[in-house]
């Protein structure tokens, strides 16, 4: 079990730790609801160092990573950030990344905890071009400081103007009097915010420098179990969930990030021929009408009881106060407004497809 250079702080703030993708991570600190709640109305604090980095380099790091991603990385840009998937060559989904442009011979990929010497295996397996990569993943941390006072909190942190930072773009400055920081205009959370990376020897300081700035808007930590609810009440994906090597970009629909005009990239051929053709089942949004929680595997039914479907993700959104989900349903039994029913115990419950996000704000 590995432990991040943060572990010491959340066992010292009383966090219930559990085992998650082979490390020591804090689930909650306080309850689930209500750090979910501090972070759409003010601002907490998440330690996500388990995710993995990838240094990509070289004259050709954009080929290898434009040959690996689903996405266009030629429409990137210094200072840009790409939502991508990696195509498994199967038609199903290696993992779901985040693509940054530090130069045009030089990226950082962040890739899923779980997945990341899978990653790494399947990139370096394509390594034809002139790329060199690293993996960083075991000596860098990540904070994800998310919600609407997460601006106002870190201001005072940086002399990069934050409020000035589109979503989706990145900033190498000085943070909490550390150089050569990563501050990135992203989340996981739809309650806005910044991930902040850097060295893991800076971790304890970034740490009481993030926690002293944001005392006056009463910043606290949040445990994974409440970044799992604010993901899906924006109906974003959870690797191993929701998307996984059996599934296809187009039926999760990611079709946004799957640009099959952009040349040579794995799977192109197959996606081509899958959107030609049309798909058989898509991950659709439900919302319980009938009380009972959906939980990942639980089957969906049509109202005579055959199974159309397969809940991936399901929880009691804090926010909305009612049962949500998302699940693979078969075409044409996808569409918003139409009734399916969620096998629970022997037992059919009503739900309704809907559309995303559950939360709006």
């Amino acid at each position: 079990m590995k432990n991040t250079a943060l572990t010491d702080k959340h066992i010292e703030l009383g966090a219930k730790m559990v085992p998650f993708a082979g490390y020591n991570m804090p689930v909650q600190y306080t309850g689930v609801n209500q750090e979910h709640a501090h972070v759409r109305s003010a601002v907490g604090v998440f330690d996500v160092s388990h995710m993995g980095e990838f240094y990509i380099k070289g004259v050709e790091a954009e080929q290898l990573v434009q040959k690996v991603t689903s996405n266009d990385v030629s429409q990137l840009f210094d200072g840009k950030i790409q939502y991508s998937c990696l195509p498994n060559g199967k038609g199903g989904i290696v993992d779901d990344l985040l693509v940054y442009r530090i130069s045009s011979e030089e990226f950082l990929l962040v890739v899923n905890a779980s997945n990341i010497d899978k990653d790494w295996d399947w990139i370096s397996s394509h390594n034809t071009f002139k790329a060199t990569m690293e993996n960083k993943s075991d000596s860098i941390s990540l904070l994800a400081v998310q919600g609407p006072k997460a601006t106002e909190s870190l201001q005072g942190l940086t002399d990069v103007n934050l409020a000035e930072m589109e979503y989706y773009t990145f900033k190498i400055g000085t943070f909490a009097g550390i150089d050569n920081v990563i501050i990135s205009a992203t989340g996981y959370t739809g309650a806005g915010g910044f991930e902040i990376y850097f060295p893991n020897e800076n971790a304890n300081a970034i740490w009481d420098g993030v926690f002293k700035a944001g005392a006056s808007n009463d910043i606290l930590p949040i445990g994974l179990a409440a970044r799992d609810t604010l993901r899906l009440e924006m109906g974003f994906c959870l690797y191993g969930n929701d998307i996984d090597d059996t599934t296809s970009p187009l039926e999760a629909g990611l079709g946004w990030i799957t640009k099959l005009n952009k040349g040579d990239f794995i799977d192109r051929e197959y996606l081509v021929n899958q959107k030609e053709t049309g798909i058989t089942r898509r991950l659709a949004a439900f919302e319980m009408v009938d009380k009972g929680i959906p939980r990942h595997g639980y089957p969906i039914v049509d109202s005579e009881g055959n199974e159309i479907g397969v809940v991936t993700s399901g929880t009691m959104s804090p926010s909305l106060k009612k049962a949500v989900g998302l699940g693979y349903i078969n075409v044409p039994t996808n569409k918003v407004g139409n009734d399916i029913f969620i096998s629970i115990r022997n037992k059919s419950l009503k739900a309704s497809v809907v559309k995303l996000p559950f939360y709006k704000g």
